[in-house]
């Protein structure tokens, strides 16, 4: 349940301010994004480059105990950092949901199971269907689910 290695948190400070927030009330506090009321997840990899351990909120998106983790970067024309991470070390991942974190491996859905979980994630949060019309790329969907299941 913990990426050994050095942690480096975010170079933006309100998604530091966030994780560190979330993780010290175990998710009791932070646990939206900003002041939207839209709930957020918390999910730990290790750096693709740097091996670093990296903290990331994303939208809430649960399904039958699995979670759609959107790399839409607010619809720019490159991928999160972050998805390249998921990318390289899928199965070295932990999520965050609440006050317990747990193991997780993730993968790119695509075809059908992608249009599934995309169409959950815009029922969660609907600025996900602007943020396809902004970028000409297909926002990535991957799931995570429970390394025990």
């Amino acid at each position: 349940m913990v990426i050994d290695g050095e942690y480096e948190p975010s170079p933006s400070r309100w998604v530091r301010d966030q994780v560190e927030e979330y993780e010290s009330s175990g998710g009791t506090r932070a646990n939206t994004l900003r002041d939207t009321g839209w709930p957020i997840v918390i999910f730990t990899t290790r750096g693709n480059r740097s091996g670093k351990v990296r903290k990331t909120p994303v939208m809430r998106v649960e399904h039958d105990g699995e979670y759609a983790l959107v790399a839409s970067m607010g619809g720019a024309p490159e991928n999160p950092v972050w998805y390249y991470n998921l990318r390289a070390f899928p199965e070295d991942v932990v999520l965050q949901d609440g006050p317990e974190p747990f193991d997780v491996v993730v993968r790119q859905v695509s075809g059908d199971e992608r249009v599934q979980w995309w169409e959950r994630a815009v029922a969660a949060y609907p600025p996900y269907a602007e943020y396809q019309t902004r970028t000409d790329r297909e926002i990535p969907v991957f799931v995570a689910r429970h390394k025990d299941i």
